[in-house]
């Protein structure tokens, strides 16, 4: 198991998971930031989550790779 952390910004804000989230493999850590996606995309609110992306960094800082919510979204019109 391997800690990750699953940090979420776009060009105004950043969230900084700091409690992270222990995976057995990248799959799952994929499978973790869809779900914090689709969590974040469902939360009432007048957030356009297109400009939005989640960093995903193991316990050193150095991130392993990054998901822009406009893959589960879409880009605009």
């Amino acid at each position: 198991m391997v800690q990750v952390y699953f940090h979420c910004s776009n060009t105004e804000d950043t969230l900084v998971d700091r409690r992270g989230t222990a995976v057995a493999s990248l799959t799952e850590a994929c499978d973790r930031a869809n779900q914090i996606m689709r969590s974040m995309i469902q939360t009432h609110g007048n957030e356009d989550w297109r400009d939005w992306v989640i960093h995903v960094s193991d316990d050193d800082g150095e991130e392993i790779f990054d998901v822009p919510f406009t893959d589960m979204l879409g880009k605009p019109h």
